[in-house]
């Protein structure tokens, strides 16, 4: 009986640092996700900031050329159909640029969540494993 407890122990032992050593792995590849995700979503806001600033100074220096062209209309019909051509223009524009923002939202979604995703995947794995 001591023989057989004292190779018990011995296997427990020396699966015990195995054990350790898979959850501290397991552990660095999570914090490695979260920081490939915080990498990744920072960069997107980059662009994201990038992409306003630069629809915003677009918009505005149309706006300013719009109020240039409508100071130069002779007559009120002039002056409306100039008036309705640019709020056509800026409305397809905006609609345009809510879609493109929609897009590089959803791909930055997906890109950002990706790395923990696969952790979570991971986790379920090995869940799986010791479950069976």
């Amino acid at each position: 009986m001591t023989a057989k407890t004292s190779t018990s122990k011995k296997a427990e032992t020396t699966t015990a640092p195995k054990g350790l050593e898979d959850v501290t792995a397991f552990g660095q590849s999570n914090i490695d996700a979260f920081t490939k995700a915080s990498e990744l979503a920072t960069k997107a806001a980059e662009g994201i900031n990038a992409e306003i600033t630069s629809y915003s100074k677009k918009s505005f220096e149309d706006g300013v050329a719009a109020a240039k062209d409508l100071s130069s209309a002779k007559t009120a019909t002039e002056l409306f159909e100039k008036q309705s051509a640019f709020a056509q223009s800026a409305f397809e524009g905006f609609v345009a640029q809510a879609t493109k923002m929609n897009e590089i939202f959803t791909a930055t979604a997906k890109e950002v969540t990706a790395p923990i995703g696969e952790r979570f995947e991971a986790a379920t794995e090995t869940m799986k494993s010791y479950t069976v």
